[in-house]
């Protein structure tokens, strides 16, 4: 069977199988396989790649290699720009609590937390052309979805950082439902009395309601963690810090 030689950028290696993890591999193919089809072999997500080359030109990955060619793979520049207005996200069911901590920075970040399986998930991204993020390699090879970035990290502080580092979206902390990801909207305490036990009510005076789903938020016992949390997050990848807002 005809072969290629595969350089690999040293962030991808990651996932390929131990005999590839070099400066090359060493592939066979079938002499009709695309660039792109001998990439994800290897194991390597496409939507994780940045330029593929071929005797030093970039190709696309449609690029069908001839034996004995030698082609480089490197990975996605940081930070990614996707196409349109600021990237909206989509997250599986795997990444609820990055899925909370982008929604408290003001990030729009779709999450169910039941499994809806992949093909649901993909056709989601697709239709609202959010950018899909999980650490399931399959789910990222479906050719139907908008756009897709692996979570490298199974920490969720260092998942933040990967997707803010990577496709650094705008931050507006304190303005979405953690919960649903509706917007925030700011609530007199008469209107959302009802809602609030005794010991909240007599303690606190500044409320937000969230405008999806209605749930109240003020500045409660994991106000200082979440603040904290923002803070790191606005030093490192977002503007001067706002006033904090209010938290359950």
């Amino acid at each position: 069977m005809p072969r290629v030689r595969v350089r690999i950028a040293p962030e991808l290696r990651v996932f390929v199988a131990a005999e590839h993890r070099g400066d090359t591999a060493d592939v066979a193919t079938d002499g009709t396989s695309s660039l792109g089809h001998v990439v994800e072999s290897l194991g390597i997500p496409l939507t994780e790649v940045g330029a593929l080359r071929a005797g030093g030109r970039e190709v696309p990955a449609a690029h069908v290699p001839a034996a004995g060619e030698e082609v480089a793979v490197e990975a996605v520049r940081r930070p990614q720009r996707v196409p349109g207005p600021p990237p909206a996200f989509l997250l599986d069911v795997h990444l609820g609590t990055l899925a909370r901590r982008l929604r408290l920075l003001g990030v729009d970040a779709a999450y169910e937390n039941e499994d809806i399986g992949d093909p649901a998930l993909a056709r989601w991204s697709a239709r609202e052309r959010r950018v899909l993020l999980s650490r399931d390699r399959g789910l990222l090879r479906r050719r139907e979805i908008f756009a897709g970035g692996y979570v490298y990290s199974d920490r969720p502080e260092d998942q933040l950082r990967d997707v803010l580092g990577r496709f650094a979206p705008p931050l507006a902390p304190w303005t979405r439902c953690v919960a649903c990801n509706g917007a925030l909207a700011a609530a007199d305490k008469d209107t959302v009395s009802d809602r609030l036990r005794d010991g909240t009510r007599k303690s606190y005076d500044v409320f937000a309601r969230c405008t999806a789903c209605e749930r109240v938020y003020w500045k409660g016992a994991h106000h200082a963690h979440l603040e904290a949390v923002v803070a790191q997050a606005l030093r490192e990848y977002g503007p001067a810090p706002a006033a904090p807002g209010p938290t359950v």
